[in-house]
């Protein structure tokens, strides 16, 4: 039986007698950390995604595993630390997906050198054995050999530290499969509808629909853990209505541009625009990153979208370091994510006054809700939920395991330019699963290098369920490239309808649904 397809895991929560010790609600960086963690020491964990893994802010992020350049100047250090730790570790357990980044601050003032070597060093001493190298000056000509593309006018020189960079959904999917070989359960599209009580008001289970088949279930459980992420307070209403908001969600806008822009292996890092957020521009997969804004809104959604404000800002703020100024036109492709933080008790809206460090809340009812946070310390909060489970729950108490516990794929030294190198371990099943079949040795499109068989192994091994879940998140090429991920939404749908044997209209439906997606990655108005 194949661990990683959903049909076995369904088979999994077929007996709804069964009490699971935990049921973790959400699929993204925290709940699969919470699942790793849990099932590695044993605990019988059940894990429910809305949609797919990673669909909201986990798949979104600005692809940097890092310990907060910008938090170290406001004082956290202990927030600092710890995440710096955390990206040590990370690098260490999955190297196919994390490596360490060069980034370079440029100075255009003439005491800019000396102010960011500080504050830089002090952050390499917090890394400690970890640490991936010494900040150091570089001298204008050093600079701009480094970062052609970038303006040379009043500059002065520049300088460099390392911080780390991963693929964040590839990442969630190698920790959905961890959680599975470590013998947890975990289903997306399966939608947590309501809480069950017992009659002295504790939490006993949950109510969960699976979203494709309308089929609901009662299933119980010990402990209760909220990892929602923008969605908490959905969850937390369904405990206690008259609840408070405990998120004030922030959207974060990037934009991916051809690497032309800035023909570099170094990232570039602004670390004061004009209205005081941090500007990173990085090299991914082939293209360049840029970004991100920090605008507070009102309600979170899965499928947030880019307010024209924000594709200025960057536009504009990157076109002020870069010789080539980009425009609507150079933009491959757009994508906004929402950060869950914690909201701030004294009113204020200002999102940096809201805490970026995580915060593990209890209710009365003994839900574990879990909010605040980033990618780099998911393990760490996966570790807090757990420990605090076996408090509330009166589980055996075991101990933490996944720091020393390599991710799903790890490999190290990977070769970066095959472009298979993301599936770590996995890339030799891949190249064998092929062989069933000539054709799927072929690319999905000409201009991508992505193949016929990847799309199948996703849908086997990554329960991959949709043409967006194929490329938005088992690729990344909706991320990369929009236009180009559209073309290549009918071929992918006719592979997954051939595998998951669905008809015609299924094929359809998903291009169609894919497009209306898609279309939002889009910024000029090509599309017709």
């Amino acid at each position: 039986m194949n661990l990683f397809k959903r049909e076995s895991n369904l088979l999994n929560i077929a007996n709804t007698s069964k009490t699971w010790d935990l049921i973790i609600v959400g699929g993204g960086a925290t709940g699969l950390g919470a699942a790793v963690d849990a099932a590695s020491r044993g605990y019988s964990t059940l894990l429910l995604e809305q949609a797919d893994f990673a669909k909201g802010t986990s798949s979104r992020a600005t692809k940097l595993v890092h310990g907060g350049v910008r938090y170290l100047a406001q004082g956290y250090i202990g927030l600092v630390r710890e995440a710096l730790r955390e990206r040590g570790l990370l690098l260490k357990n999955a190297p196919h997906l994390v490596k360490k980044e060069s980034f370079i601050i440029p100075n255009y003032n003439w005491w800019g050198g000396l102010f960011y070597i500080i504050g830089l060093t002090v952050y390499d001493i917090l890394a400690g054995k970890l640490s991936f190298g010494r900040a150091k000056h570089l001298s204008k000509k050093e600079t701009l050999n480094r970062l052609p593309g970038l303006k040379e006018k009043g500059l002065h020189g520049g300088v460099v530290y390392y911080d780390g960079q991963f693929d964040d959904s590839r990442l969630a999917v190698n920790l959905a499969q961890t959680a599975m070989e470590q013998g947890a359960t975990l289903l997306n599209y399966f939608k947590v509808t309501g809480l069950l009580k017992n009659s002295d008001g504790h939490l006993s289970g949950v109510t969960a629909s699976n979203i494709e088949t309308g089929e609901n279930y009662q299933l119980k459980a010990v402990v209760i853990v909220n990892a929602t992420g923008v969605f908490v307070d959905d969850i937390l209403k369904m405990d206690a209505p008259d609840k408070k908001p405990l998120v004030r969600p922030s959207q974060g806008v990037h934009l991916v541009l051809d690497r032309s822009f800035l023909p570099s292996e170094d990232a570039l890092m602004i670390p004061k625009t004009e209205d005081g957020r941090v500007l990173f521009a990085v090299p991914w997969h082939g293209k360049l990153l840029v970004g991100t804004t920090d605008t507070p809104i009102e309600y979170p959604s899965l499928e947030p979208v880019a307010l024209d404000a924000e594709v200025e800002f960057i536009l504009r703020t990157a076109g002020k370091y870069m010789v080539k100024a980009p425009t609507r036109q150079d933009v491959l492709s757009v994508f906004a994510g929402l950060r869950p933080l914690a909201a701030p008790q004294n009113g204020s809206s200002k999102t940096k006054e809201i805490s970026r460090s995580h915060k593990l809340i209890v209710s009365e009812s003994g839900l574990l809700t879990m909010t605040g946070g980033k990618w780099t310390t998911y393990r760490k909060m996966g570790e807090d939920i757990v420990d605090k489970a076996i408090e509330t729950g009166g589980l055996k108490s075991m101990p933490c395991k996944t720091a020393e516990l390599p991710i799903h794929g790890s490999r190290p030294n990977p070769d970066r330019n095959n472009h298979l190198f993301v599936y770590g371990a996995d890339i030799e099943k891949i190249l064998a699963l092929c062989d069933e079949n000539p054709d799927w040795k072929n690319r999905v499109h000409a201009k991508d290098s992505y193949t016929k068989g990847e799309v199948i192994w996703s849908v086997r091994n990554e329960m991959a369920r949709t043409v967006e879940d194929i490329l938005a998140r088992r690729t990344r090429i909706l991320f990369l490239n929009a236009r180009l991920a559209i073309e290549m939404a009918p071929e992918v749908a006719r592979l997954m309808a051939a595998e998951l044997k669905k008809d015609a209209a299924w094929e359809k439906e998903q291009v169609e649904a894919f497009y209306q997606t898609a279309k939002n990655y889009v910024l000029s108005s090509v599309l017709k």
